[in-house]
């Protein structure tokens, strides 16, 4: 299910730009399900990645836990996140969350948030003061 509807917003993807359109798809833990596309914009650092356009669709209805992502684009070989997509994804998810990366041909590859980010940083380093 997922495959099918990170497959279906990735021709969405607006990408004038670099030509790279990806799509995403998270599921939540209550079975909700978000998607997502990159989202360019001529001030070229000022665009949206497609994990971070789903998570914040995610967080719009006050989910707020991750338990499955699907990413793909239209590339060689699946393609993970980016590293600020990584920390994003880590923020929502635990560490064993499934994320599966696709091309658009038919590849995928699964890894889990933890394998993605290790040493990611978290709440846990802040202190009460």
């Amino acid at each position: 299910m997922l495959k099918d509807i990170a497959r279906s917003v990735w021709s969405n993807a607006y990408a004038p730009y670099s030509k790279f359109k990806v799509g995403v798809a998270i599921k939540t833990i209550d079975g909700s399900i978000f998607s997502g596309v990159n989202v360019e914009n001529a001030a070229y650092p000022e665009g949206t990645c497609a994990e971070a356009a789903a998570i914040a669709a995610m967080c719009a209805t006050g989910q707020r836990e991750i338990a499955e992502v699907y990413v793909i684009a239209d590339c060689k070989e699946p393609v993970p996140p980016c590293g600020g997509c990584r920390q994003k994804l880590a923020e929502f998810s635990k560490p064993d969350v499934p994320v599966t990366m696709a091309t658009i041909s038919g590849k995928e590859k699964t890894t889990s948030v933890r394998d993605l980010l290790p040493g990611s940083f978290s709440n846990d380093f802040f202190t009460e003061i």
